[in-house]
């Protein structure tokens, strides 16, 4: 007698079942190319009270927004808690939509590598006249107003949690919004205390005795524009070597020196300025002067002269 052999159908269903219960092996080999995928962290202000903070950075909108993390302000009647707290609005797996079009340091498109922190904050920049092309940060009229201290200090605690997290982030690419997107941002502007939070080990900051040094040499002999704009390219910012004191250089100029130098957030060159951009980029860029002879040699000659 013939022995009857499983329907093809019934075989095929045996099979996938077994293959359903067993557990998917995976052979772990690590490659030695690979980083963390956050590498930045941007810091913001909202430009809005909280309510209206919340409403941008939470629901959909002509232009969407929003933010990894919201620190809301004190004495906002728009807030209905008693206590500041720290807001979770997007997991920091998560991508949020908070740099927009951006650049650091040769990086583009931030909002893939970074994580993003907006203070509720009213202050805010208008065009004096919409109409002229192109804009300049002559024709903006600015209005800046204090963080409370107590929304720093959950800025403070927050970002050193952040940091301890993603150890990947350098000094140097803790950054505002200003730093990544000059001509379209002014934000967190020249009343965040970045030095502060340089002290608690937060972000980047100069010393003020090699500030000195270049300062000397600087005030004796400024340097050319376009080895300045080079010098600005190599800490990170996207500019241009024009040679002119354009737009584009004008609003990097004004983001730097809201950053590192808010006594005087002008946007334009001199050599205060341009001390503290190398004294920053001795510290934290010397890659870039072995990359740049000429902005080696000047930063050699300053060595010598001190």
């Amino acid at each position: 007698m013939r022995s009857l052999s499983p329907l093809p159908g019934l075989a095929t269903a045996g099979l996938l079942t077994l293959t359903a219960c067993a557990p998917l092996r995976i052979v772990e080999v690590p490659a030695q190319v690979q980083s963390e995928r956050i590498d930045h962290l941007v810091i913001h202000f909202t430009g809005e009270d909280y309510a209206e903070s919340m409403r941008l950075l939470t629901q959909r909108t002509e232009i969407p927004v929003s933010a990894h993390y919201l620190i809301p302000a004190p004495g906002d009647p728009t807030y209905p808690r008693r206590g500041l707290q720290v807001h979770r609005l997007v997991d920091e797996k998560q991508r949020a939509w908070h740099a927009g079009q951006s650049y650091w340091d040769e990086a583009t498109s931030l909002n893939a590598r970074s994580i993003g922190i907006e203070i509720v904050n009213t202050s805010r920049c208008t065009d004096i006249d919409p109409q002229l092309e192109p804009s300049t940060p002559g024709n903006q009229r600015c209005e800046f107003r204090d963080f409370d201290p107590e929304q720093i200090e959950l800025v403070i605690a927050l970002s050193r949690d952040i940091l301890e997290r993603n150890s990947n982030i350098d000094p140097q690419d803790v950054v505002g919004h200003a730093d990544i997107a000059p001509d379209r941002r002014v934000d967190p502007g020249p009343t965040f205390p970045w030095r502060t939070l340089y002290e608690h080990g937060i972000g980047a900051w100069y010393e003020e005795a090699t500030a000195a040094k270049y300062l000397a040499r600087f005030e004796a002999r400024p340097l050319e524009l376009e080895l300045l704009q080079r010098a600005l390219a190599a800490y990170g910012y996207e500019i241009e070597d024009t040679g002119e004191n354009d737009p584009q250089t004008q609003f990097v100029l004004r983001a730097f020196q809201a950053h590192f130098r808010p006594s005087n957030w002008s946007g334009r060159p001199d050599a205060e300025t341009t001390a503290i951009l190398f004294a920053l980029i001795e510290k934290y860029r010397p890659d870039a002067l072995e990359d740049d002879p000429e902005l080696a040699r000047v930063a050699a000659a300053t060595k010598e002269q001190s």
